[in-house]
């Protein structure tokens, strides 16, 4: 009774195996008939290897597409970091390092491989120049977007490899604008050269990842992408399979730490709507949120907003904060500015607009006060001074003073800057002598005979090095230290918590007065 329910069960599942055998040979057959046998491997290859070439046109082009990309970068233009993308010299090697793995060509390999470096080495070595010698060295939105990889990075890189290979073994490498655009290579460098400019470990291990993300998927597509259009190879069967499992390996160790990423970006968006929905229902659903700031990375989490509402609530800030701090499970602090507004919706939009060319026009004459106070301090005319009021920036190079020391110079940045907070106000020295470092004999600790070290930097020293760490960060220039061997040590200990490194030259054994003065480099 069981046993012919039981065959006809197995009986279909042979039919349904046998069928999808039927469909997969019919579609490897139609494939490599009318697909793979109307590709010209060997011009292909050719033409691949021929373009993986290290010449001096293709460092031109790397130098020139990063230098493009970095100015773009530190403007904060996206027209002009597409630019950069549009070139994208190193696609070329990058796809022969793919292509060289799928046929087992590792001359080839070592020769894309060596193009790859020396390419990647130039654009960083030349972004980093560039950053050295601009007067503007602020992280932009462009530079901060390419810090962060996610998932979606690495799912971008993979489609724009798949049309660049498809595009590349077909024949038709007028496509390859777009895949340049798409995966966006030379930008990330030249954040990481900002990155070594600038000394910031943030910035350049995370545009590094970008890179590196990109430039694994493109190649280990390309590689896919070869092998299945049945490029020949010297691989046996057995590398092949290992072949296969090491590039799904990869894509899994890149994804995993690009997921994490990802998941703490929607996290920190769908904790924004909640804030935004717990400030609206405070207010009953009346009022409109004109703008809404949280700020993820300070302990507490901070939450400003600026409301516009018919009735202003006296405790909307305390309740605000409780409930956040519920929904979202971590401390909140909240700070609302509440602008009382008709009831209607056309009142609401008004004050909004009000509101927007007050603060357009507010703006305005603060960027202007700014820019005559820098002036008149700095002794510069007004029109010497750089003010970017999108990113509250203002820069300007001061005017050599009569008796006046670096000390002067930092004072007069700090007062300048402690009345305008929201502010970046950066006020350039002239070159000045620097100040000396100084120790004095350390108190032992209680029960211990003697100090370790015996001496330390005085409040004096502490402020030297504070003052030299201002004016390096403001004139660019590099630093040497002279002095004893452990006085110099701790003097460089102390520069590197502000990311600054320096030559060295030793006089002698032990502590005593250190000298810091500007390098010239010979």
């Amino acid at each position: 009774m069981q046993t012919e329910p039981n065959t006809a069960s197995n009986t279909a599942a042979t039919q349904a195996a046998d069928g999808f055998r039927n469909v997969l040979t019919t579609f490897r057959d139609w494939w490599r008939k009318d697909v793979m046998s109307t590709v010209d491997q060997v011009a292909v290859i050719e033409k691949r290897r021929a373009e993986c070439e290290l010449s001096a046109r293709y460092l031109l082009m790397v130098c020139m597409s990063a230098g493009i990309a970095v100015l773009g970068l530190l403007q904060g233009s996206a027209a002009v970091v597409i630019g950069a993308m549009l070139l994208s010299p190193l696609m070329d090697p990058i796809m022969g390092v793919g292509f060289a793995l799928a046929v087992g060509d590792y001359r080839w390999l070592r020769q894309s491989g060596k193009s790859l470096a020396v390419g990647v080495l130039f654009a960083i070595l030349f972004t980093a120049l560039v950053v050295a010698l601009s007067p503007l060295q602020t992280i932009t939105a462009e530079i901060a977007a390419r810090t962060r990889p996610t998932l979606f990075d690495l799912a971008v890189a993979f489609f724009s490899s798949v049309a660049g290979a498809y595009a590349m073994i077909r024949g038709r490498e007028g496509t390859i604008v777009g895949v340049a655009i798409a995966t966006a290579l030379m930008p990330p460098l030249a954040v990481v050269g900002f990155g070594l400019a600038t000394l910031n470990g943030t910035v350049f291990w995370g545009s590094l990842f970008l890179f590196i993300t990109n430039l694994t998927a493109i190649a280990l597509t390309a590689t896919a992408m070869a092998r299945i259009y049945g490029f020949s190879t010297s691989l046996s069967e057995k590398q092949t399979q290992v072949q296969g499992i090491l590039i799904f390996v990869a894509f899994v160790v890149l994804a995993i730490p690009l997921f994490l990423s990802l998941r703490q970006i929607v996290w920190e968006t769908q904790a924004t709507r909640q804030a935004n929905n717990v400030v609206i229902e405070v207010f009953d659903r009346r009022a409109t949120i004109s703008q809404l700031e949280p700020s993820f990375d300070t302990s507490p989490m901070r939450v400003t907003a600026t409301v516009l509402t018919p009735q202003i609530v006296g405790d909307a800030e305390r309740r605000a904060a409780e409930r956040m701090t519920r929904q979202l499970g971590r401390p909140v602090e909240v700070s609302l500015t509440q602008l009382r507004v008709g009831t209607s919706a056309q009142a609401q939009e008004e004050a909004q607009l009000a509101r927007a060319r007050a603060q357009e026009a507010a703006a305005l004459a603060q960027a202007e006060d700014i820019a005559e106070r820098l002036a008149l301090l700095a002794g510069v005319p007004t029109e010497a001074v750089t003010v970017d009021r999108e990113r509250r920036r203002a820069l300007v190079t001061a005017r050599p003073l009569d008796g006046a020391t670096l000390y002067a110079y930092a004072e007069l940045e700090r007062r300048i800057d402690a009345t305008e907070p929201e502010w970046d106000i950066r006020l350039t020295p002239p070159l000045r002598p620097l100040p000396a470092v100084s120790f004095e004999a350390a108190q032992p600790a209680e029960g211990e005979e003697a100090a370790d070290p015996p001496f330390v930097m005085n409040a004096q020293g502490r402020q030297a090095v504070a003052l030299i760490a201002w004016a390096q960060t403001r004139v660019g220039m590099p630093l040497q230290i002279t002095g004893p061997a452990d006085a110099v040590g701790a003097v460089r200990v102390a520069l590197s918590t502000h990311s600054i490194a320096a030559q060295e030259v030793v006089t002698g054994p032990g502590y005593g007065p250190v000298q810091v003065t500007w390098s010239t480099g010979e």
